[in-house]
């Protein structure tokens, strides 16, 4: 996005009484966050669903000057700004009603043609749920997913470390402005994740941890990813709020069982229960439930046949020529090779009469 607009943005993010549902429909109306500030309050009350309490405060004059101050400070920090219809903004997220407006990302993060899931659970996580979480991110490596987390304790810093050590891109999910870094014990983990991802925020330099701020930082971590895993979960839980917002966005969402005695287990066992969650009982149902395959290698296509042909293959080309090709193909489908090697197999057994079964296959030659 061009920096004018993008400080028309922050303006408008910046407004009090407008959430990004209401900024997103003020935009679409006014065709962009600067006309939105250029319209006349009359005929933004003609907009379905906006009134004077919305747009009472919305004035220029007043946020411009914030969002001066907050785009200088992202610019010096190599934090960038990404606006909700920029082609860089997170798909999935672009989908989400109340995704921001602007999102704050740094790092080196890339979000395209990779599947990306989001990890959750409780801060008191346990062995068992480490090892599940472990276990689970080194099943998924191989279709080198994206793993998005909250970047707190417990079961969040084991999915960020898991993707570390697979070489997975990871994201942190922040529920302040990125020049913070909560918990303060993490700080030793920022520089590796943003050298293998990076780190998202939709708060502003100058907003501080606080715990009324993880609801709202949730909703990233569910809107991100196109699946959510919750590890542990005691039986209420921040966890089960990201679930939540991942099912209202029609995402798909796995927990994993525990023993119906552990406290820790508790919320996971409810969501299988409810159905609002699949029961994850090895790592595998992950991919296949989402439907995951791995890119197949592209085959090498043949333009020419028989290019300087040497003398075995004058040898097997006379053959099939006088013989046709249609033995050639049965042995090739039914024993599922390449004809070339068909053809070298039939011409060899050919010359030493031999007539018997193929390995593996309950197939003769006649």
């Amino acid at each position: 996005m061009n920096t004018p607009q993008l400080l028309y943005a922050l303006a408008l993010q910046a407004v009090p009484n407008i959430g990004d549902i209401t900024a997103k429909k003020l935009i679409h109306h006014c065709g962009s966050p600067e006309a939105v500030f250029k319209e006349s309050k009359v005929n933004l009350l003609k907009i379905e669903g906006i009134g004077t309490h919305t747009i009472k405060n919305i004035s220029v004059s007043k946020y411009l000057k914030a969002a001066e101050k907050e785009l200088d400070f992202i610019e010096k920090q190599s934090i960038q700004g990404l606006y909700f219809e920029d082609s860089n903004y997170p798909f999935k997220l672009k989908h989400c009603i109340d995704g921001p407006i602007v999102l704050f990302q740094k790092g080196s993060i890339d979000w395209d043609k990779q599947p990306i899931i989001s990890v959750v659970g409780t801060r008191k996580i346990t062995t068992y749920g480490l090892a599940q979480c472990e276990k689970i991110i080194e099943t998924l490596a191989v279709f080198n997913p994206i793993i998005v987390s909250g970047f707190a304790y417990g079961t969040d810093i084991a999915a960020h470390k898991a993707a570390l050590k697979h070489q997975l891109q990871t994201v942190g999910c922040m529920a302040q402005g990125l020049q913070n870094t909560y918990p303060k014990q993490h700080l030793k983990y920022r520089n590796l994740i943003e050298n293998q991802g990076g780190f998202v925020t939709d708060f502003w330099s100058t907003a501080m941890m606080d715990p009324s701020n993880f609801l709202k930082r949730n909703r990233l971590i569910a809107g991100l990813s196109e699946a959510t895993i919750v590890i542990e979960s005691a039986e209420k839980g921040g966890s089960l709020a990201t679930a939540t917002m991942a099912l209202d966005y029609n995402r798909e969402v796995f927990a994993l069982p525990g023993r119906i005695t552990d406290s820790q287990s508790q919320g996971c066992l409810n969501l299988i229960k409810t159905k609002n969650a699949h029961l994850v009982s090895n790592p595998a149902d992950i991919p296949y439930i989402l439907n995951w395959s791995l890119e197949t290698q592209k085959k090498v296509i043949q333009k020419k046949l028989f290019v300087e042909l040497d003398s075995d293959e004058k040898i097997i080309y006379n053959y099939l020529k006088k013989e046709g090709t249609s033995v050639l193909d049965i042995i090739a489908i039914a024993c599922e090779m390449p004809t070339s090697k068909a053809a070298y197999l039939l011409l060899n057994l050919e010359l030493k009469g031999v007539s018997r079964p193929l390995p593996g296959k309950q197939f003769e030659l006649v």
